[in-house]
């Protein structure tokens, strides 16, 4: 099966008595499970007592897995520490804003700034790595658990020197951080950085906008840092083809970075279904359909990719709300949905519900009784349907235009509530377009160091609202779009600096200087206002929750104005060709009917019509000479092919109407 995407599954032996471990693993491999992921918290079971270490837990179990033929991704500890490390070294707790540590007795309760939490991460990991890292059975390491999860802000005293330290690596004086700052507002001007802290609470609940990118940046800083220490532990001893990687993708963490640095893949953990009540889901666009735009932000990362974690059951916590199990399809439907972009491996969590803990709520495989589930029988069919796509592991998915990203502006988002409305809605106006419009997106993230020739894979890219803009990125766009590029900003752009402060320079700042639009004025779409609206030819669409008011220059044209407002007949978006291509500039956000308007006007919509007619209920993805039909309704669908194709999985010919079931799949050969 050359070429092909292995699943996996996430197995706690320490939860089982030993009498269950052969038979687990023998069900496993009867669905074609090749791979467990264990051990990411289990500290106390290899260090009970501090620097007293045993191995023939692990050893044992390892020992099994070699005799059935089962590889093993292992996991360093440091997600939870044992009791006796937080009552001992309680300068490892992490803290809330008010300095009050946090207790034991859940996860993630450390900080990454403690040397002592980072000396005893240091020594458990070499221990583990030195002793498990030759075994035939382990083929690669998980760093850590869902880095920067649960908890992305630190506020113990050991963070609080941290940043200090890193304030002074940044900025050399106290005067320079002041002028980053800005703190002549509001009088918060530093004499030294013994003066500078972690955020702590304020009467009006706001900081320093800019030292809280700052902050933001340091948090990261300092996962990455804890990462790396363990992953240059784990080199020193693993065999040569083995792996490091971590899971999730959270939030004040340059994942990109993390990677680039650390790891030598990225994995994911995809809950399409995540609901944390009855009948609840959380605020995300198209419910588990909306988990592709997660895939398509991790693909960014690593093009082709591992799902360490991939629902297989209802998820929930004690603590929270019920909520409902996968229908019937659902669990291979959302495991397609990884493949499809660009996932090499697939990890099931878990095997078994935990009979006890605060995840007793968080379902597996299987039941508490152990018997063989429906859910089980969907994992073998995922494994069938796998099995007969081969080719497809370290193949690409196929995008033709990208929405371009950087972590300037994510953290600022984090800082800033006008950018958040902005982003917002353009981010899920954007993906809803894509998906209804079967136009397969790509994200990708740049920095000043961005090489162009990462750019020129896409035929357009959207930026829909660059508030930073710095002049190496500024530059980089330009050469993309003077080699050929379309590309197409949103309003808001080039507004702010690196530092996040307004230069007293028209707008949209460095971009506009090749951009052929002059913003002399705008506003928000709030309050009493009747929402503007936008007239682009014969299509008209919603303006949505702001308006710059565009002026063309240099050559401009004017394309499209606002309607239904007291702006009414200001332009709202410009078109200058610069070198072989264009720049668009957008004066709105881009809501669903914008993008609608923008994908289908760019030539990017329905890029496989030929092929195959498939309604909007049915998400399409083409992978490695694939082409991935899901089905999120719980509907039938129906397609038509207009050419032949087979069925990847019979072989069998396809032409004409086919009917797809409910959260079905279906992937043909092109």
């Amino acid at each position: 099966m050359a070429g092909c995407v292995s699943l996996g599954v996430c197995y706690y032996p320490e939860h089982w008595d030993r009498s269950l471990w052969e038979s687990d693993l023998l069900r496993m491999t009867d669905v074609g499970i090749t791979t467990v992921r264990i051990a990411e918290f289990s500290w106390s079971i290899t260090e009970r007592t501090e620097g007293n270490f045993t191995f023939d837990f692990f050893d044992g179990f390892l020992d099994l897995c070699e005799r059935v033929g089962m590889n093993v991704i292992m996991c360093t500890p440091t997600a939870t520490p044992p009791a006796w490390l937080t009552e001992k070294y309680p300068e490892s707790l992490n803290a809330d804003i008010n300095g009050v540590r946090y207790g034991h007795g859940s996860r993630r309760h450390y900080n990454y700034n403690s040397p002592k939490y980072r000396e005893l991460s240091a020594r458990v990991v070499r221990a583990l790595a030195e002793h498990f890292a030759r075994r035939r059975c382990v083929i690669g390491w998980q760093i850590d658990n869902e880095v920067n999860c649960e908890a992305d802000v630190f506020y113990s005293e050991s963070d609080d020197g941290a940043f200090r330290e890193f304030l002074r690596a940044r900025y050399g004086t106290p005067d320079e951080l002041n002028r980053a700052w800005g703190c002549a507002f509001w009088n918060q001007t530093y004499n030294s950085f013994d003066e500078v802290h972690v955020p702590r609470p304020t009467v009006n609940g706001a900081h320093n906008p800019h030292g809280m990118a700052d902050y933001i940046r340091f948090i990261s800083d300092s996962a990455i840092s804890f990462v790396k220490m363990q992953a240059d532990i784990i080199r020193e001893y693993k065999k040569p083809d083995d792996f490091i990687t971590t899971n999730g993708m959270f939030g004040h963490l340059d994942n990109h970075r993390m990677t680039r640095e650390a790891l030598d893949v990225f994995m994911y953990d995809s809950y399409p279904n995540f609901a944390y009540g009855t009948g609840s889901h959380p605020e995300r666009g198209m419910a588990d359909r909306g988990w592709s735009r997660d895939l398509s932000a991790v693909r960014s990362i690593s093009g082709n990719f591992g799902i360490m974690e991939q629902q297989t059951g209802a998820n929930s916590w004690n603590t929270w709300g019920m909520s409902p199990q996968p229908k019937p399809g659902q669990i291979k439907l959302w495991a397609m949905q990884s493949a499809a972009h660009g996932a090499d491996y697939i990890s099931f969590f878990r095997w078994r519900t935990a009979p006890f803990g605060t995840e007793i709520y968080w379902h597996g495989i299987l039941n508490y009784d152990n018997r063989d589930t429906r859910r089980l029988c969907e994992i073998g069919e995922i494994h069938k349907t796998l099995s007969s796509l081969s080719g497809l592991a370290g193949s690409a998915y196929e995008a033709r235009y990208a929405v371009v990203r950087d972590y300037d502006n994510i953290f600022d988002c984090d800082v800033d509530a006008w950018r958040r409305a902005l982003d917002g809605e353009s981010v899920e106006g954007l993906f809803r377009a894509s998906q209804h419009l079967h136009a397969p997106c790509d994200y990708v993230y740049i920095d000043d160091g961005a090489d162009v020739e990462r750019l020129m894979r896409y035929r357009v890219l959207f930026y829909p609202h660059a508030a930073i803009m710095t002049e190496a990125r500024s530059r980089l766009l330009y050469e993309y779009a003077s080699r050929g590029g379309v590309i197409v900003f949103g309003c808001r752009a080039g507004y702010k600096d690196e530092n996040g402060h307004c230069p007293m320079r028209s707008l949209p700042g460095l971009v506009g200087e090749w951009c052929g639009a002059d913003v002399d004025d705008s506003t928000a779409q709030a309050g009493g206002d009747a929402p503007a609206s936008v007239r682009w030819g014969d299509g008209k669409f919603p303006a949505g929750v702001y308006a710059d008011f565009v002026t063309p220059k240099d050559g401009a044209e004017p394309l499209a104005f606002y309607e239904d407002a007291w702006f009414a007949e200001r332009c709202a978006l410009t078109r200058k060709s610069v070198g072989g291509g264009c720049a668009y500039y957008y004066g709105g956000t881009f809501t669903e009917p914008a993008a609608r308007e923008f994908i289908a006007r760019l030539g990017l919509a329905e890029p496989y019509a030929d092929t195959v007619a498939v309604p909007e209920q049915c998400e399409i993805a083409a992978r490695g000479g694939y082409l991935f039909i899901l089905n999120f309704a719980h509907t039938e669908s129906e397609v038509e092919f207009h050419r032949p194709v087979s069925d990847a999985e019979t072989g069998g010919p396809l032409r004409g109407p086919h009917t797809i079931p409910p959260y079905g799949v279906l992937v043909v050969r092109v």
